[in-house]
């Protein structure tokens, strides 16, 4: 029996979904799978094509060259040491509410967001600093490790995200925006963290015992004023572009050359500091260009052979209800992201879902937060939630799976709530980007 295009174009989704659940490189199953079906629709040559001018003509997208460049910035701020000033400085400004520590954590992890770009990075860095101080006051595990990984997750919703660039460029929608529309919605989620974790600690003081010793005014500025390179470096990439002075890919150069300044300043830019930022810089950029790479081979599959139209009018046949549309996009996402990273996520299932959008006349810079907020339950829920393996990768051996998964529990009920306050009141993501 001869298959049609349509077939060719259902059967290789199927075939990707059992490569990613059998644990196959991303890159490889996108690229592989893309390719063995657009010879099977057309022919080898129209295949050979695609491969050889694809590549090229996606990678030269000038938007991408910011890429590189957050990652370098993060790097260079990572090796900086500037997590640990972080993290004490909120913890002498928020260390005597109940639970002083795990908000501590919580607001760090925000502040660190906007160095890094990235989730897991996030959840490393302040894992390994917060955790071992949470710990030795006698904090319960659960909160400890729970409140790490899921305020962890903020690196991939306040800006500088790559998670929105990836966005954008699929999208085809500012990036500007995109990372100016990530701040509210991410700091409302660090502040209904917060409101949760002092809550359940002032119920139940046992989980979180309060410190024995308060800071002073004079800690807590001179605290403050360690963490002054961050501000300026958070000024220069979010105030430049929301004053329109630089575009988000010009705002990847002018970070990266301030966190070497900044960096150099305080001492920390040794040649072995700027070779491994750079050696990190390069094999994460040609990770994502990889898998980017197979993700728009896919998207030129489901044209050929009429398989994105399919699953577009099925849905739209379904329910043209934008609320259905959310529910059906909610369940792919944290689906996807039980077992994939960020990156792997949004390239997979952007070529299905944004024309389903678009026809619906969302806005698309809403629906990217919204999108990054699916993305960070993925990221928390198991049987593989990245940032929980992350936490588990820099605990003791005594911090079981479980431990953290129960702990991250109590957070997925707060991301409902954002979630639900998004859908409600989209102004939430929307009301700066309209200000642009």
């Amino acid at each position: 029996m001869e298959l049609s295009g349509l077939d060719i174009g259902l059967l290789s989704l199927v075939v990707l979904l059992v490569l990613l659940a059998l644990r196959v490189p991303i890159g490889f199953a996108l690229i592989g799978v893309s390719a063995v079906g657009i010879a099977l629709i057309r022919n080898l040559g129209v295949a050979t094509s695609q491969l050889k001018t694809e590549p090229f003509d996606f990678a030269s997208h000038w938007s991408f060259s910011a890429i590189p460049m957050f990652i370098l910035m993060g790097a260079l701020v990572h090796h900086s040491g500037i997590a640990a000033s972080i993290f004490n400085a909120a913890r002498m400004w928020t260390g005597n509410v109940p639970g002083g520590l795990a908000v501590s954590a919580n607001f760090a992890c925000a502040g660190f967001s906007a160095a890094s770009g990235s989730s897991l990075a996030t959840a490393a860095a302040m894992g390994r600093i917060a955790i071992p101080e949470m710990k030795a006051a006698g904090y319960d595990m659960r909160l400890a490790t729970g409140v790490v990984a899921s305020a962890g997750t903020l690196g991939v919703m306040i800006p500088p995200s790559i998670t929105f660039i990836l966005y954008g460029i699929f999208a085809e929608v500012s990036v500007s925006k995109l990372f100016v529309a990530g701040i509210l919605p991410g700091l409302l989620t660090a502040l209904v963290y917060a409101a949760m974790i002092m809550i359940r600690c002032r119920i139940n003081p046992e989980i979180a015992p309060p410190l024995r010793q308060s800071a002073g005014w004079l800690q807590r500025f001179r605290a403050l004023s360690d963490v002054w390179p961050l501000l300026v470096l958070i000024l220069a990439i979010v105030g430049g572009m929301y004053s329109g002075l630089v575009t988000a890919t010009e705002a990847g150069a002018l970070g990266a050359f301030v966190a070497m300044i900044l960096v150099f300043l305080k001492g920390k830019l040794t040649i072995d500091t700027l070779k491994a930022s750079i050696l990190e810089t390069i094999i994460t950029t040609a990770s994502i260009f990889w898998v980017a790479i197979g993700a728009i081979l896919l998207t030129r599959l489901l044209a050929m052979s009429g398989a994105g139209t399919f699953l577009t009018d099925a849905i739209g046949n379904w329910s043209t209800s934008e609320a259905h549309l959310i529910i059906a996009a909610a369940v792919i996402f944290i689906f996807l992201g039980m077992f994939l990273d960020p990156l792997g996520v949004i390239l997979i299932s952007l070529p299905i879902l944004l024309p389903m959008f678009r026809a619906s006349g969302v806005d698309m810079i809403w629906f990217g937060v919204v999108v990054v907020k699916f993305i960070e339950v993925g990221l928390l829920t198991p049987p593989v939630g990245m940032n929980v393996y992350v936490i588990k990768s820099v605990t003791d051996d005594d911090v079981t799976l479980p431990i953290i998964f129960r702990g991250v529990a109590w957070f997925l009920l707060c991301e409902v709530i954002v979630i639900g306050l998004l859908i409600g009141f989209p102004a939430i993501a929307t009301f700066l980007p309209n200000l642009m």
